[in-house]
């Protein structure tokens, strides 16, 4: 279960977020940690954060990789000793996994456009291509 709010201290801007800072899904369990937060650096705009899942945490949410990504809209909000999904813990094990490969990415055809781009980014900073 997540701390209550108050006990993840003051909400910050995604720019002062940290590595490894605790997810929580809306329910309240952890769902992993901050990997990277991807931004675009030209237009200055947040786009979501890339979530490494702990052994535990992965196998939690029945992944093998331990990436994947949330898309900004599906965040709740940002503190400075935790972040909150928008999304149930059961949701959180559908995001999607950043990949290498576009033609094995799988996005949503009701995620929001650009997505399959944002995943690429995801997958390029976690693989040291950036």
């Amino acid at each position: 279960m997540s701390p209550a709010r108050e006990d993840l201290g003051d909400p910050i801007a995604y720019l002062a977020l940290d590595r490894a800072i605790p997810v929580y899904s809306a329910d309240g369990d952890e769902v992993g940690v901050v990997d990277h937060v991807l931004e675009d650096d030209r237009e200055d705009v947040f786009e979501g954060i890339v979530i490494a899942h702990r052994d535990d945490h992965h196998h939690l949410l029945g992944h093998r990789d331990p990436h994947v990504f949330a898309d900004a809209d599906q965040i709740d909000a940002i503190y400075r000793r935790g972040v909150v999904l928008k999304l149930s813990t059961a949701d959180a094990a559908a995001l999607p996994r950043p990949t290498a490969n576009p033609a094995v990415m799988r996005v949503d055809p009701s995620a929001p456009p650009g997505t399959d781009s944002k995943l690429r980014r995801a997958w390029d900073r976690i693989s040291g291509n950036y």
